[in-house]
């Protein structure tokens, strides 16, 4: 039965996080702040590091100030990384064996990984800071190259070439 009341509260945490996504999307950007920030608060730095990292990466793309988006992002990956390291323990039910348990989250979270050091990079480009760009580029090609081949991953691909070509422009060659 606790199982089930978790569950639920984790279910309404990702529906709450998508509601004030289609906010920010239909162009309510600050009421999705709004919501945003309330459920960090909710939330706190203890909770679910799935929903820290998914609510972070979005509250970064509300922000006005461009430091402000760059610190959204960098609590996100520190999110997704804590996820990678904590949930597999976490999430067994007391019991169960290795390697049992909730393991979509864990695969759907190390693919995201290209897309917040991607995010990252364009956070650092855009506050002119081409060598920490540079670097979180560099983590989103290598974190790419391990996803199943598909649009998801040639989208991202495309991404990271477009703003290496950007940052290129801007202050010459690398890799």
């Amino acid at each position: 039965m606790e199982q089930r009341r978790s569950a639920e509260r984790e279910d309404g945490v990702l529906t709450r996080i998508g509601q004030a996504i289609m906010l920010h999307r239909a162009g309510d950007r600050e009421e999705a702040r709004n919501r945003l920030a309330a459920l960090w608060q909710e939330i706190g730095p203890l909770g679910d590091a799935f929903h820290r990292c998914a609510l972070a990466h979005y509250m970064a793309d509300t922000q006005d100030d461009p430091r402000d988006e760059l610190d959204w992002d960098l609590r996100a990956l520190a999110a997704a990384e804590g996820f990678v390291t904590e949930r597999p323990a976490r999430a067994r039910p007391s019991g169960a064996a290795e390697g049992s348990g909730p393991r979509q989250p864990l695969a759907a979270l190390r693919a995201f990984f290209p897309a917040l050091h991607l995010n990252l990079a364009a956070d650092y480009a855009g506050l002119d800071r081409p060598a920490d760009a540079r670097a979180q580029l560099r983590r989103a090609r290598t974190s790419v190259r391990a996803l199943a081949e598909g649009e998801y991953r040639r989208r991202l691909t495309e991404a990271i070439d477009r703003l290496e070509l950007r940052i290129e422009g801007a202050a010459g060659p690398f890799r």
